[in-house]
C-alpha cells in the first residue's frame, strides 16, 4: 500500500512515519511540509492512502482536497487535534481520522480498515466547491493567486498555467480540470481556459477562426468545437 504523508509539522510527520515504517505491506512514497507539495505529490506519485493534517498554514488540508481532480483523489486519513466530538463533522467525508499524538493501537484499527476496504474516500466536502484562489508555487514560496486576478489559464507542455491582469504568468499544480468545474472561467480551446470578467471582445478573423482579447490585449484562440457552447455560455 503506497502512502503519502503531509502534515507542516516535522515531528509529526517523523512520528507516523515512524510508526508505519513498521508494518511490512507500507511504503511511504513521500513526505509533504505543505498543501502545495502534497498536490504536486499526489499527482506525480499516485498513492493510495494521503495521511493529512488538516490544518496547515496558507492553505489547509480540506482547501488542499478540494484543489484536487476528483479522479486522482485516494483515500483519505486526516491527522488532527481536533477532540472527538468536534470531528463528528468529519465521519461522512473521510476515510478515517487520528488524533494527534497518534496512538498506535487506533492507527492499527484505521490499518485494518484500509486493507479490507479499497473504495476511494467520499467526494471531501463538496468537491464541487468553488475555489476563490489558486495557489501557485514560486521559490520559496506560495502565491495565492485570487480568482479576480487571472484573465487565462493555459495548458502547456511543461504544466498549466495561469495569466494575471497584471500579465504574469504563474505555474500551478492544479489540472486544468479542476480549474475548469471549480471556478467560473469557461473553457474555449482544448488547452485554455478564460476569465468571462477579463473578455473585452471576440475576433472572427478569416476561414471561420475566433480569437478572444482580453482586457489586457492578450490574445486567445476559440477552436470550432466549442464556440457554439462558448457563445452560449457568454449569452451571445
Amino acid at each position: 500500500m503506497n502512502v503519502l504523508i503531509v502534515d507542516d509539522e516535522q515531528l509529526a510527520r517523523e512520528e507516523i512515519a515512524r510508526l508505519l515504517g513498521q508494518e511490512k505491506d507500507i511504503r511511504i512514497v513521500g513526505q509533504c511540509s505543505n498543501a502545495i507539495e502534497g498536490i504536486s505529490a499526489i499527482n506525480q506519485l499516485k498513492p493510495e492512502v494521503v495521511f493529512l493534517d488538516i490544518q496547515m498554514p496558507r492553505v489547509s488540508g480540506l482547501e488542499m482536497l478540494g484543489m484536487l481532480d476528483p479522479e486522482r483523489m485516494p483515500r483519505v486519513v486526516f491527522l488532527t487535534a481536533y477532540d472527538e466530538y468536534a470531528l463528528q463533522a468529519f465521519d461522512q467525508n473521510a476515510f478515517d481520522y487520528l488524533l494527534k499524538p497518534v496512538d498506535p493501537a487506533r492507527l492499527a484499527l484505521t490499518l485494518k480498515r484500509l486493507r479490507h476496504d479499497r473504495t476511494p474516500s467520499p467526494l471531501l466536502f463538496d468537491a464541487a466547491a468553488p475555489l476563490k484562489q489558486i495557489p501557485c508555487p514560486g521559490h520559496h514560496r506560495v502565491l495565492l493567486i485570487k480568482i479576480d486576478d487571472i484573465e487565462y489559464v493555459t495548458s502547456k507542455t511543461a504544466g498549466v498555467y495561469v495569466t494575471t491582469n497584471q500579465g504574469a504568468e504563474h505555474f500551478t499544480e492544479l489540472t486544468l480540470r479542476t480549474l475548469e468545474e471549480k471556478t467560473p472561467f469557461l473553457r474555449c480551446h482544448r488547452q485554455y481556459l478564460v476569465n468571462p470578467d477579463q473578455i473585452k471582445e471576440l475576433n472572427f478573423l478569416e476561414a471561420g477562426a475566433v480569437e478572444i482579447v482580453t482586457r489586457n490585449n492578450h490574445r486567445i484562440p476559440v477552436s470550432r468545437r466549442l464556440l457554439g457552447e462558448f457563445k452560449e455560455k457568454l449569452g451571445l
